[in-house]
């Protein structure tokens, strides 16, 4: 009995190192909501589903581009009236920001792939 106890475990320590290794893959790093938004940044990259950098802080008249490079894996970028289209697999997206606030978006293809755009008083 305590042999065929050993060699169970013996079997299932891999799966369960295995698990774990997916399960830290899958955490919750904290998304754009709690990012520090990086300053003179007007270009964001949508790579590896996530919106890179996940927030940025720039002035009221600026436009933004995103670029969608994720290879194979499509990508929209959307926020509270304004939107990208269709999801693409590569290409680029612009939005002008008149006016100072925070503009949260997202990819509608994954969940917990978001952005935010903070805009300040020119």
């Amino acid at each position: 009995m305590v042999t065929a106890v050993r060699r169970l475990a013996t079997l299932l320590a891999p799966l369960a190192l295995a698990a774990a290794v997916v399960l830290a893959g899958c955490a919750d790093d904290g998304g754009a909501a709690e990012a520090a938004p990086v300053v003179g940044v007007t270009e964001v990259t949508a790579k590896d589903s996530k919106f890179l950098p996940p927030a940025i802080q720039v002035p009221a008249g600026t436009t933004v581009t995103w670029r969608l490079q994720d290879g194979t894996v499509p990508h929209d970028v959307t926020g509270d009236g304004w939107a990208s289209g269709k999801p693409q697999r590569k290409g680029t997206f612009t939005h002008a920001f008149d006016q100072p606030g925070t503009y949260p978006y997202r990819c509608t293809l994954h969940g917990g792939m978001d952005g935010r755009v903070l805009v300040t008083a020119s």
